[in-house]
């Protein structure tokens, strides 16, 4: 079984929405997050990915676990943060950075932010498509 690990930098948002969308485009694949640092669920990633039909609700953020990491395919890291704090990806592990904003950061009215959000949403859906086609091209 192929793995794959999505990591940001507080497992809040963009890798709990990639994982999310990982779980539906990749069967068959072992799916996890993972941030650098906790900073807990964000209830908007939860909410933007139920309008998409996916439950994220049970997820928790979590840290880097280095024995998964280092048995995985493909890391693929969402953020500079996490790429410049991401450990050394050992040998045989293809790393891949999508360079994503941080919804988080989004500021505005209520709905300026969920739009935000949403964006970011459909560019990592589109991420995760693309790279279920071939995962063995490398989507920048």
């Amino acid at each position: 079984m192929k793995k794959i690990y999505f990591i940001c930098t507080g497992n809040s948002c963009r890798s709990q929405m990639a994982e999310g969308f990982a779980k539906k485009y990749l069967p068959g694949w072992e799916v996890q997050s993972a941030g650098v640092e906790v900073h807990g669920l964000n209830p908007k990633a939860v909410e933007v990915m139920a309008e998409k039909g996916i439950d994220i609700s049970h997820n928790t953020s979590k840290l880097i676990d280095l024995n998964y990491f280092n048995k995985c395919d493909f890391v693929i890291t969402l953020c500079g943060d996490a790429k410049d704090k991401c450990p050394v990806v050992p040998k045989g592990v293809t790393h891949l950075h999508w360079g994503l904003p941080d919804p988080a950061q989004a500021t505005g009215s209520n709905e300026e932010v969920m739009n935000v959000f949403r964006e970011v949403r459909d560019k990592v859906e589109r991420k995760i498509e693309d790279f279920s086609e071939n995962p063995h091209i490398i989507v920048n």
